[in-house]
C-alpha cells in the first residue's frame, strides 16, 4: 500500500473527470502484473506522464517515473515525487539515475522513461537515446513500447495550456514486450523500439477523430497538420538548447562573481 502514490492517482482521475478527458486503453494486457519492466513513452506534451501510468492500472501496478530533477526541487512537486518513488534526472549527470533505475528494475518495479527525452514539438518520435535499452537489458527485464495520442492538446511546447473542461480524447496503447539481452546491439534494439512505437502511433492518429481548424496545429505536418516539421522542429529545440546553456552559463557566472 502506498498511501502518497494511491492518493494522487485518486486527485489525478478526479480532475480529469473534470476536464472531461476521455481516456482509450489498448494493450493493457500487456503490462506484467508482476516483476520488473521498462515503459518507453512518446513524449508529446507536458502532462505525458500523468497519462501514461493509466496503461498500468488494469495491471494494478504503479510506474516509477523517471523525470529531470527540477521538479523534486519545487516545494510542492518535489515532496510528491519523492513520496511516489520516482526517479530524478540530472541531465548533466545521468550516470547515478541510470543506476537507481536499473537497481529499481531488478527488485520488481515498472519504470517509466521516455527516450526522446523532451517533447516532440512535430508530434513525431524524434531520435531516440540508446539507455532506454541498455537498462532494460542490465537489468534483465522487457521494454514495453507505450505511445500516448491527443494529449499534445491538453499542454504542450509553444501552446497555452488547456487545463479546464475541454473533452479531449487521450489514447493509450501498450504494445507486446521486447525483449533484449545483455550481448544484443544497443542501437539496433533501439531501431526496433522505434520501429514498433511508429506503429502503435501511426495506428492510434488513424483511430483518433479528425482534427480540423485550429486544432490542425496539434497534427503532424505528414497528416495535413500545421505542427512544424521534424526539420522545423530540430531548429526550434536547437534554439532552445542554446538558450538553456545560456541562462545556465549566466548563473554560473554571477554565482563565481559574487563568490
Amino acid at each position: 500500500m502506498e498511501p502518497v502514490y494511491s492518493s494522487v492517482v485518486s486527485i489525478a482521475r478526479a480532475v480529469f473527470a473534470i476536464e472531461g478527458l476521455k481516456f482509450t486503453i489498448h494493450g493493457a494486457e500487456n503490462v506484467p502484473r508482476s516483476g520488473g519492466a521498462v515503459m518507453a513513452i512518446n513524449h508529446t506534451g507536458y502532462m505525458d506522464f500523468t497519462y501514461a501510468g493509466l496503461a498500468a492500472r488494469p495491471s494494478g501496478r504503479l510506474v516509477r517515473f523517471m523525470a529531470k530533477d527540477e521538479v523534486f526541487r519545487h516545494r510542492i512537486s518535489g515532496p510528491l515525487m519523492r513520496g511516489m518513488h520516482h526517479i530524478p534526472v540530472d541531465r548533466n549527470a545521468g550516470a547515478s539515475s541510470f543506476r537507481e533505475a536499473v537497481t529499481v528494475l531488478k527488485a520488481g518495479e515498472i519504470v517509466g522513461v521516455f527516450p526522446e527525452a523532451t517533447i516532440s514539438r512535430s508530434f513525431e518520435l524524434k531520435e531516440f537515446k540508446s539507455g532506454t535499452v541498455r537498462m532494460a537489458a542490465l537489468a534483465g527485464v522487457p521494454i514495453l513500447p507505450t505511445v500516448i495520442w491527443g494529449s499534445q492538446r491538453v499542454w504542450t511546447k509553444d501552446h497555452p495550456k488547456r487545463l479546464g473542461r475541454s473533452n479531449i480524447p487521450i489514447i493509450l496503447s501498450v504494445g507486446e514486450p521486447i525483449t533484449v539481452g545483455r550481448r544484443d546491439d544497443a542501437e539496433l534494439a533501439t531501431k526496433q523500439l522505434i520501429t514498433r512505437m511508429t506503429e502503435l502511433l501511426h495506428a492510434a492518429q488513424a483511430e483518433y477523430p479528425p482534427l480540423t481548424g485550429e486544432e490542425l496545429k496539434f497534427l503532424p505536418a505528414r497528416l495535413g497538420g500545421t505542427a512544424p516539421t521534424p526539420q522545423e522542429a530540430e531548429v526550434l529545440d536547437a534554439a532552445e538548447a542554446a538558450a538553456r546553456a545560456a541562462r545556465r552559463a549566466a548563473r554560473e557566472n554571477g554565482t563565481s562573481t559574487g563568490a
